[in-house]
């Protein structure tokens, strides 16, 4: 496969991955700021834009963060260059110049998601409109997905496909969960509060995993175990743990089909194990920010590394 077109694969999926995110983040922003007195509402939403990494060039445009604005900004305004609408037509850039490389199925899955998806931000959305934008967005994504596994060969293309999803989806969570823990919380002395409890919930609401966290640990909200479902569970399909042990496996499936491995295999190798070494009580110790911020910037550099053993500027 040339570079290029592994390049077009790796990055058509995170595009997407990051589409779907981005869009789970806004409906649980937008669910807590209608609980929420205008200025803790306006809060809210700022920790929705700081968690996207969009607060520079927010700030540049805006002087305020009512949810109009944000999400206005975040779902299609020309002056942001991180917005939905610019990530669904990367991904299909990307899926048009290795429309060879995939199924029928998957095309029409990414065309149609994106057509779809422009007429409905082809204008500003309305409040009461946004909740059936953002479930269509979470559904053309998870449509993209679902032609994936039901058409394409496991393949080095199925393997940099997955391997852009799990790079991209281990990168939102981390980011979430920094910014729930060093940004939202206001002080101290809310932990354990019902302000506390209710922005815990929040993250899981993020992540989709209220309703399994819930059934695992009887109802029971407290940091710690939620950072642990998050951070060091394998059964939940959106925690660090399982996205490195997707990751690895995909890498792994690489290296058989080339006949070797890479400085890729190492650094994920790496990581994964001193991910598995890890338990709850160690990284509070370490403090969690501190260890959030040394995952993302390692997960970056395990990013780079692939696109350099596979040459994906070739």
């Amino acid at each position: 496969m040339l570079g290029r077109t592994a390049h077009s694969i790796f990055w058509m999926y995170r595009y997407l991955e990051r589409a779907e995110n981005t869009a789970r983040l806004l409906e649980a922003g937008h669910r807590m700021s209608l609980t929420r007195a205008e200025d803790a509402a306006n809060a809210e939403w700022r920790s929705v834009i700081t968690t996207l990494g969009m607060r520079g060039d927010y700030e540049q445009h805006f002087d305020d963060y009512t949810g109009a604005h944000v999400c206005d900004f975040v779902l299609r305004s020309k002056l942001n260059p991180l917005s939905v609408l610019t990530m669904l037509e990367k991904a299909r850039m990307n899926a048009r110049a290795s429309r060879s490389a995939i199924t029928g199925e998957v095309w029409e899955a990414v065309n149609e998601g994106w057509m779809v998806l422009s007429d409905m931000l082809a204008r500003q959305v309305k409040e009461s409109d946004l909740g059936t934008v953002l479930a269509s967005i979470r559904r053309q994504s998870t449509l993209v997905r679902g032609a994936t596994h039901g058409s394409m060969l496991r393949n080095e293309i199925y393997s940099f496909a997955r391997t852009g999803t799990f790079i991209e989806r281990a990168d939102s969570t981390a980011r979430i969960l920094d910014v729930k823990y060093y940004l939202l919380l206001p002080s101290l002395a809310h932990v354990g509060t019902v302000l506390d409890t209710s922005q815990w919930d929040n993250v899981l609401q993020s992540l989709s995993g209220e309703r399994a966290y819930r059934w695992l640990n009887s109802g029971r909200m407290d940091s710690r175990s939620i950072a642990d479902f998050l951070i060091l569970d394998p059964r939940f399909p959106r925690s660090l743990a399982f996205c490195y042990s997707a990751l690895r496996e995909n890498l792994s499936a690489l290296a058989q089909l080339h006949g070797e491995e890479t400085d890729a295999h190492v650094a994920m190798r790496a990581a994964e194990m001193a991910l598995s070494d890890r338990r709850i009580e160690d990284i509070f110790d370490q403090g969690l920010h501190e260890f959030l911020i040394e995952f993302i910037a390692s997960n970056q550099t395990i990013s780079n590394t692939i696109a350099e053993a596979y040459r994906f500027t070739a």
